[in-house]
C-alpha cells in the first residue's frame, strides 16, 4: 500500500475518531455526569456531528477518489470550527472577552420546561481538568486534531 494511501487512511480514521470522541464525551458528561450545556457548549457539537457524518461518507469511499479527500478535508474544517468555538468559549468563561450571550435553558419547550432545567451560564466554569475547562479542552484537542487530519490528507508520498 503506497504511503499517501496509508496516510489518507489515518486521516479519514482520525476525522472520525476525533469528533465522535469529543462529542461522546460531551454527551456522557451531560448524562452521565449531571454537567447541563450551556449555549455555547451546544454550538460546539453541531459541528462535531456534521464532521463525523462526513468521516462515515468517506469512510464508505474509494480511498484514492479525489471526493474521499475533499470530505475529509471538510471534516477536518469542521472540527477546526468546533475548536474556534470553544476557544471563543473558554475565552468567555475565563474573563478574556465579552460572551455573546449570558445563559440558556436547553431542552426546555414550555414554561414547566423551563423551571425544570436549570440555569446554566456560559460565564462559569462547571469542571476543570489541569486548569482548564471543557470548552478549552474542546479547543487544543479539536484544533490540533484538525491539523494533524489535514495533515495526513494532504501530505503527498515521497
Amino acid at each position: 500500500m503506497p504511503a499517501g494511501e496509508t496516510r489518507l487512511k489515518q486521516a479519514r480514521l482520525l476525522a472520525l475518531l476525533i469528533p465522535a470522541g469529543l462529542l461522546g464525551g460531551a454527551l456522557f458528561s451531560q448524562y452521565v455526569g449531571g454537567l447541563y450545556p450551556c449555549e455555547m457548549c451546544i454550538w460546539q457539537r453541531w459541528p462535531h456531528g456534521l464532521a463525523i457524518l462526513l468521516a462515515l461518507i468517506a469512510l464508505t469511499s474509494p480511498i484514492n477518489s479525489a471526493r474521499t479527500r475533499m470530505t475529509i478535508l471538510l471534516a477536518a474544517f469542521l472540527i477546526a470550527v468546533s475548536g474556534a468555538i470553544g476557544l471563543f468559549h473558554a475565552g468567555v468563561e475565563y474573563g478574556w472577552w465579552e460572551g455573546l450571550t449570558r445563559c440558556s435553558t436547553t431542552g426546555a419547550a414550555s414554561l414547566e420546561d423551563i423551571l425544570a432545567v436549570p440555569l446554566v451560564r456560559c460565564d462559569q466554569v462547571q469542571w476543570t481538568f489541569l486548569g482548564i475547562s471543557l470548552a478549552g479542552w474542546n479547543a487544543i484537542i479539536s484544533l490540533g486534531g484538525a491539523a494533524v487530519v489535514t495533515f495526513f490528507a494532504i501530505r503527498k508520498a515521497r
